[in-house]
């Protein structure tokens, strides 16, 4: 496929690619968009001109939301239609491709929006799904020659988390404050984080309501995932190893997390599946499945001290995965546990087995012993004030390139 639109060959916004987000264009009218290179693309102006009308179920416009989950919620016989839809329009030669009107009112300068929040997220749930990051993380904080807990090679463990502090990329934030308990004290202090962490995951969509007492298996779960986002699910640690025994996470991960602006479907990732890591010993049956379930996608973590240079930390992969997406939605619907459009479902952090594939600041200085040094001399044992994290991702394979842009974030000082 070429595009009549001109881009860089390693734009992660090829015509391959054709993801969803929300932006505000001309600083006051929000819709539903899609990009190619650094063009944004007004959909609810292209639904009004027609250019959707053959589609079967696009009763109405939904591009004219202020979030995706009124378009998303049509599932994908109507949502995959749409996608190939605008593939089609962006063709060489198409009939969008000659109609000069359409093209000055719908594609906009990526500098010219605002991108926006593009999901309204009713429940979030963090997974714990890389071997390598609780292998990591066990080592550190319970017995190296037992760093998993008995149940982790049994089934996807997770938590609940806060949904109201997902933010979409750009957006700062204050250094958290919180209880603490150093090492050498007998009592809990009281003040702002010293253990700022990122933590590099992934985090999927669904695109279905299901009832009380509904159960998704692996061989359902691709259908009900519209697409994936980068998620930095920002960490404080020392307010966490204090505060999480005996019923987990709470204030040290529920001040912010971040998502990249840009929702790429499973369609577009289809390309880059690849086999799952051999699971030991074998799962129970509901965790089964067939076919490859992993993506190949590559991961980059970038700090940048305020004023200074993006320095390279982290190299990952999302294939490193040992639980994949569909045995976590069906193990996390197993019970009856009802799920909503829009609900994100982060994978943990991803971790793989070389030093610099360390997907959190905790792994990569093991827990500040080994200070990470930045081009401008400085080191780094955890995040400090005014230092941006920024995550990307790609996918790349036989000359076909999609992405997911960026998602970063700032740490202003604690209030």
């Amino acid at each position: 496929m070429k595009s009549f639109i001109n881009y860089p060959q390693n734009s992660d916004f090829s015509i391959h690619n054709i993801p969803f987000g929300v932006a505000v264009f001309n600083r006051e009218y929000i819709a539903c968009c899609t990009r190619i290179g650094d063009l944004v693309i007004d959909l609810a102006t292209l639904y009004d001109y027609g250019f959707f009308d053959e589609i079967e179920g696009l009763n109405e416009n939904v591009f004219e939301a202020y979030t995706l989950n009124e378009f998303i919620e049509l599932g994908k016989p109507v949502t995959n239609a749409v996608r190939l839809k605008i593939q089609e329009l962006l063709l060489e030669g198409s009939s969008l491709s000659h109609d000069e009107k359409t093209i000055e009112e719908c594609f906009y300068d990526l500098d010219k929006v605002q991108m926006m929040m593009p999901l309204h997220v009713q429940n979030y749930t963090d997974f714990y799904s890389s071997i390598e990051h609780a292998t990591n993380v066990g080592k550190m904080f319970r017995d190296p020659a037992n760093a998993l807990l008995p149940n982790w090679k049994h089934l996807p463990v997770g938590y609940h988390g806060r949904a109201s502090s997902i933010v979409v990329s750009g957006i700062n934030f204050h250094r958290p404050k919180g209880q603490m308990k150093p090492a050498d004290a007998e009592k809990p202090i009281f003040g702002a984080s010293k253990q700022l962490d990122f933590e590099l995951e992934m985090a999927f969509v669904l695109n279905k309501n299901t009832e009380i007492g509904e159960s998704i298996s692996t061989q359902e779960a691709e259908d009900a995932i519209f697409g994936m986002v980068i998620f930095n699910d920002w960490s404080a640690r020392d307010i966490q190893s204090w505060e999480y025994v005996p019923l987990g996470p709470f204030l040290g991960k529920n001040f912010c997390s971040s998502i990249s602006p840009w929702v790429v479907t499973l369609e577009a990732l289809e390309p880059f599946r690849t086999a799952s890591p051999k699971q030991k010993p074998e799962v129970l049956d509901y965790l089964k499945f067939e076919g490859d379930k992993n993506f190949d996608i590559n991961l980059e973590v970038y700090l940048q001290p305020e004023n200074g240079e993006e320095n390279l930390i982290c190299k990952s992969n999302y294939k490193y995965m040992y639980w994949n997406m569909a045995q976590q939605l069906a193990h996390h619907t197993i019970n009856g546990c009802n799920v909503e459009v829009g609900d994100l479902h982060a994978s943990g952090t991803i971790s793989g087995s070389e030093p610099n594939s360390f997907g959190s600041m905790l792994e990569l200085t093991w827990r500040g012993q080994n200070p990470l040094k930045l081009s401008d001399g400085t080191e780094r044992k955890f995040i400090e004030d005014h230092d941006t994290i920024i995550m990307r991702g790609f996918s790349e394979k036989n000359g076909i390139r999609i992405g997911f842009g960026e998602v970063r974030g700032k740490v202003l000082p604690a209030k």
